[in-house]
């Protein structure tokens, strides 16, 4: 028998690799949209993203079961309820932190009683008690949350702070897992920028419906975490994880304060009401399908502190500005640098550090540095400092910072050197310090993630993730921050024009004024307003 010419061999190979490729497609096609139902059918849940997200946003059941399978594999759900006990905040007057019953007991937990005691006591109440439920997930949910507590605190309510973190169990562990990884791959993606920082900027742009659904189905394990509440309960979410899970448990009164400026699937939960901070998430969200029911406008999420306190910090601001040109004395340009919770930045925050080395040497800028809770970030911060020769004191405690603040609020005061170092062991004050040292700095410089939204002059540094960049332009539009400085020289040019401009840092305060008369801040503020509303309703 003659061989077969070799191009004769290479087709067939080829057909066959084709129909093999179309064989397995269909069957794991096929597998993967009768798996997909199966799952959901085995959740037990009230939170169906099919029908949130319309016909018009088909499932891909391949993509969703795979990761599905990934990070859960085969594992149940479990339906029971976790028992919680309630201690008294170490940081925030006012707040209960909830916790597993039963943890175990420190010098410093005071008066410790059940989540059900707790309740019973405030049933008969006008002001009912309000969860504020969230994940630790770098520092930006937190904020978030703190600052509807701040919120609730002040207009009366009993307030808890569910972190699903702190409720130490399997479930807990879960969203560890997720928070390393996202953490781990922040950092990467800053270190190491070109296509590595492309690609992960792309990712934080695919929050279709697809990656909702993923959530969801995730969300379905979580259940325990939150099944101790009535489901009546007040709730105010800071994390879209946290609003699924309560969403997914069957909870009816969920407030989903949602994050950024850059509309997606991701970021809405059906059978919650949705909060914006702003028109362009509330318009792009109708658009996209979001019942109006289920939507609204609120507002910047910013703690009641800094929002019942903007006319006079923008007044001193203002003073400030105007004094670097009109008098003898001139005062610095007070620049607040915090690092994020997932420890991102590093290599931009030191490069920029040693670009305003020349300006602090002189006594043009005073630099509030906050490493946080992150040591390698202490460690960046000392190291840059020593090499550019620049003294610095420390602060390393929540009292230290408010001693500071209370210092620096009389503007006949100063720090007494021009860099002061921010760093901790816990997490609580590596969060705060920022809310609490933007009353007392001239400008905030941060990536624009959440602090974007705040009402404090801001210069917005290199982003993360691309669906940041929204974020800044709503700053700059709105006339409070700047657009984003994605370049060192880019930074500079806008140091150089704050220090030789006074009417730029001027017009952000006098816009955050002006903003405030709309409620552009209030954000928090209406959360909590309109979730008491609909307990009366009810």
């Amino acid at each position: 028998m003659a061989a077969l010419e070799p191009w004769i061999i290479a087709i067939c190979v080829l057909g066959g690799t084709v129909f093999l490729y179309l064989i397995l497609k269909v069957f794991l096609t096929s597998w993967a949209a009768n798996e997909y139902v199966r799952i959901k059918n085995s959740l037990n849940s009230s939170c169906d993203i099919d029908a949130f997200v319309g016909p018009k946003n088909p499932v891909s059941p391949l993509k969703v079961v795979l990761a599905h399978k990934f990070q859960l594999g085969s594992r149940q759900p479990s339906q029971d309820a976790i028992p919680l006990e309630l201690v008294d905040s170490l940081h925030v007057p006012g707040l209960k932190v909830s916790r597993k019953a039963g943890s175990p007991k420190s010098d410093n937990d005071g008066n410790v009683m059940l989540l059900d005691e707790f309740l019973a006591e405030h049933s008969k109440s006008d002001k009912k008690p309000i969860v504020i439920a969230t994940i630790r997930m770098g520092f930006g949910h937190h904020r978030i949350a703190y600052s509807a507590a701040s919120w609730a605190i002040k207009k009366g309510h009993p307030t808890i702070f569910h972190d699903l973190l702190n409720i130490h169990s399997a479930e807990a562990d879960l969203i560890k897992e997720t928070d390393e990884l996202y953490s781990k791959f922040s950092r990467y993606a800053s270190e190491l920028g070109g296509p590595i920082e492309k690609l992960w900027g792309s990712a934080m742009l695919s929050g279709n419906a697809d990656a909702l659904r993923i959530a969801s189905l995730t969300a379905a394990h979580l259940k325990p975490l939150l099944l101790s509440y009535p489901k009546d309960v007040l709730m105010i979410t800071s994390h879209q994880l946290t609003a699924l899970t309560a969403s997914a448990a069957g909870f009816t009164n969920v407030h989903n304060l949602v994050v950024d400026n850059h509309p997606q699937w991701f970021l809405t939960v059906p059978n919650t009401k949705n909060l914006c901070q702003g028109p362009v998430n509330y318009q792009s969200f109708l658009k996209m399908g979001v019942k109006p029911s289920e939507l609204a406008c609120a507002g910047h999420w910013c703690p009641a502190d800094m929002v019942d306190n903007i006319n006079e910090d923008c007044q001193r601001r203002i003073q400030r500005a105007q004094a670097r040109v009109q008098n003898s004395t001139k005062k610095p340009l007070r620049i607040l640098i915090p690092v994020g919770g997932a420890g991102a930045q590093r290599k931009f925050i030191v490069s920029f550090i040693k670009v305003l080395s020349p300006y602090v040497k002189t006594g043009k800028i005073q630099l509030f540095l906050n490493a946080g809770d992150h040591v390698h970030m202490k460690q960046a911060f000392l190291e840059v400092l020593d090499q550019c020769g620049l003294e610095f004191d420390t602060v390393n405690d929540t009292a230290g910072v408010f001693a500071f603040q209370n210092k620096m609020l009389d503007p006949n005061n100063e720090p007494t050197k021009g860099i002061t170092l921010f760093s901790f062991e816990e997490y609580f004050p590596a969060v705060a310090t920022t809310d609490i040292l933007c009353r007392v700095t001239d400008l905030l410089s941060c990536k624009p993630s959440e602090m974007a939204f705040y009402c404090v002059p801001k210069l917005h540094i290199r982003r993360v993730g691309d669906h940041e960049a929204d974020s800044a332009c709503r700053s700059s539009e709105l006339g409070d921050g700047t657009v984003e400085a994605r370049e060192l020289e880019d930074a500079r040019e806008f140091i150089d024009l704050f220090l030789d401009t006074p009417d730029l840092i001027t017009s952000m305060n006098q816009s955050i004024m002006d903003n405030n008369k709309n409620g552009i801040y209030s954000g928090c503020k209406n959360a909590v307003t309109m979730a008491a509303a609909i307990k009366k309703n009810n």
